[in-house]
C-alpha cells in the first residue's frame, strides 16, 4: 500500500458529515487539517482514538488546527458515535472510499487469519496551503493525540 506522502498536495474533497452538510477541505484554508482514517465509528480503538482527540480539541485549536475524521460508516452511524462519545469535531462519511483511495490508505488488511479490503489507520497533517505537511503512520490508538501535538509543538 502507497499512501500520499509528505509534500503532496491533498486532493480535494466533499464529504458528508454526522449531520448531513456537505464538508469540503476547502473549507479550511488558513488552517491546518489532521484527516484521519479510521476503519469503524464505535469499535474500542475507533472509540479510544476519537475520544482522545475530543480531549485535545481545545490544544489542537490553539494550534489552528481542525480535525476531521473519516470512515467508510454511514451519516447515521457516524451521529450515533458523535452523540455516544460526546465528540466535538467533524466526522465524514466515505462509504465508497473514494477519498481514502485518494490519499492511498484504502486496501488489503488481515485481521485473525482473515483478509479484507479496508482503511488503514493513517493521518495526514494538511498545511495552511492544502499541501500535506505531515504522515502519521507510527501511532497507536491510545497515543494518537500525543504524537500529533509532539509535531505541531516542534514544528
Amino acid at each position: 500500500m502507497t499512501y500520499l506522502p509528505a509534500g503532496s498536495p491533498a486532493p480535494a474533497f466533499t464529504l458528508h458529515d454526522q449531520n448531513g452538510r456537505a464538508v469540503s477541505l476547502s473549507d479550511f484554508s488558513g488552517q491546518k487539517v489532521l484527516v484521519y482514517f479510521y476503519p469503524k465509528a464505535m469499535t474500542p480503538g475507533c472509540k479510544v482514538q476519537a475520544c482522545s482527540l475530543r480531549d485535545s480539541q481545545a490544544e489542537l485549536a490553539a494550534l489552528n488546527t481542525v480535525v476531521l475524521g473519516i470512515s467508510p460508516d454511514p451519516v447515521a452511524r457516524l451521529k450515533k458515535f458523535e452523540e455516544k462519545e460526546a465528540l466535538n469535531f467533524m466526522l465524514l462519511s466515505d462509504e465508497d472510499h473514494a477519498v481514502a483511495d485518494a490519499f492511498g490508505v484504502w486496501g488489503l488488511k488481515k485481521f485473525m487469519g482473515k483478509e479484507y479490503d479496508g482503511i488503514h489507520r493513517i493521518s495526514f497533517l494538511i498545511d495552511e496551503s492544502g499541501t500535506v505537511a505531515h504522515v502519521f503512520d507510527k501511532f497507536k490508538t491510545k497515543d494518537h493525540h500525543e504524537v500529533v501535538l509532539n509535531y505541531l509543538t516542534e514544528k
